[in-house]
């Protein structure tokens, strides 16, 4: 996966937090980043780093909830030869690998209290001593750190130092969760849809629909920018059609009706909302036209669960409780049914066969066929459909000549896939 090196929304809080890390760029004093998962809390590091005199030195980067207890102190203050068992040769930490440039510390709460104490003598007095060593080796390095925990509230419990905190906390930038920062939610996901688009090699970018903009608006983001990066990118890949927006949002990959037995239920968002509820941002007090707002409504639920389940018109109708003349009566209202189209794409031609009656023919398009006049019939009609790009079969597809009369074959609903 490509890797996300810039800063990217126009919300204040979001502004704010990134005009204060360039300030703090030019120091050579330590920097706490405090935020939720998938915020950018690298990313701010980068920028300090980048921005700073030292831009020219190395960035070293130190994960410390990657590394076992037993290993963290090895890995940041280095070790001799022989000063723990597997240590066949001396090597330096990452303290020293970072001399003159920025060692970013993330995961900063995971520390153990013997690799805090280590810290406090580093940052305080910019000397390490490797382990199996009684020597200090004097560093010049800038500390930049990283945790989503509450660390004043985890020093007072005595689970971090309050020393080291003090050490650490000359500047403190707090990043805004997603779900603060309005107005970044639409421009990130044009972005990630756009660029996915591109790696699709797609002719151009149509954009999401109003429901899907909806659904991605009305969504808290517990995993913030990385988690709307995958959601968008997601579905975009799974949308087959790059002329239309898309409109098919999925944001648990894993909701199935078919999870394993005795798998807890999640509690987000899995799909474009299909109720009222779902819907908090819409202006009650705006309405001027009871009417007007019912029928819209009642079209983005029709829309979204329409893309739920893939354009399928028998799941979508038994998922919102409805029958299928229901349903296509519903669709029919708000101009969803386009005649001649599968799935949005241009029909370049396509058979059928007739069953159940003896000896199946095919049919061409545009041909008539007859029903016994007076007796209504179910037809079943197996369909195949040429598209530009592909070939693709839908089986089962229900055609009922209401009133037994002959007439010409007409395709103007959606077909799943076989």
């Amino acid at each position: 996966m490509e890797r996300d090196v810039q800063f990217i929304g126009q919300s204040t809080a979001f502004l704010d937090a990134v005009e204060r890390a360039s300030r703090a760029a030019a120091l050579r004093r330590p920097v706490l980043v405090i935020g939720e998962r998938g915020t950018g809390k690298e990313l701010v590091a980068e920028r300090l780093h980048r921005l700073s005199p030292r831009w020219g030195e190395p960035l070293v980067t130190l994960n410390c909830a990657a590394l076992p207890e037993t290993l963290i102190e090895a890995e940041l203050f280095g070790h001799e030869q022989g000063a723990f068992t597997g240590a066949t040769r001396a090597r330096a930490g990452r303290f020293e690998e970072a001399d003159k440039g920025t060692l970013f510390l993330d995961e900063l709460a995971t520390l153990s209290m013997g690799a805090q104490e280590r810290l406090l003598r580093a940052v305080e007095y910019g000397e390490v001593t490797r382990i199996g060593s009684s020597k200090p080796v004097r560093v010049d390095v800038r500390i930049v750190a990283a945790t989503n925990e509450d660390l004043p509230a985890l020093a007072e419990a005595g689970r971090f130092r309050a020393d080291l905190l003090d050490r650490l906390s000359f500047e403190v930038i707090t990043l805004p969760p997603l779900r603060a920062r309005e107005g970044d939610v639409q421009v990130l996901a044009q972005h990630f849809g756009r660029r996915m688009a591109t790696e699709l090699d797609w002719e151009a970018w149509p954009g999401f629909a109003d429901a899907a903009l909806r659904a991605l608006e009305d969504h808290q983001w517990p995993g913030n920018v990385r988690e709307l990066r995958n959601v968008v990118e997601r579905a975009v890949y799974r949308w087959e059609d790059w002329s239309r927006p898309v409109g098919h949002i999925q944001f648990d990959p894993f909701d199935s009706p078919w999870k394993p037995v005795g798998q807890a239920p999640r509690r987000e968002q899995s799909a474009a909302p299909v109720s009222p509820a779902s819907s908090p941002r819409f202006d009650y007090d705006g309405v001027s036209d009871l009417r007007a707002a019912v029928d819209a409504h009642e079209k983005a639920i029709l829309e979204a669960a329409l893309g739920r389940n893939r354009y399928n018109q028998r799941q979508t109708a038994k998922a919102l409780g409805l029958s299928y003349d229901q349903l296509r009566h519903a669709m029919r209202k708000h101009g969803l049914i386009e005649r001649g189209s599968l799935l949005g794409g241009e029909l370049s031609g396509f058979s059928a066969e007739v069953f159940p009656r003896k000896g199946a023919r095919g049919i061409s398009r545009g041909e008539h066929f007859g029903l016994r006049k007076g007796r209504d019939q179910r037809i079943a009609l197996r369909i195949v459909a040429r598209f530009a790009h592909r070939q693709a079969v839908a089986s089962d597809f229900d055609l009922l000549d209401q009133e037994g009369m002959a007439g010409g074959f007409r395709h103007d609903g959606f077909l799943s896939w076989a």
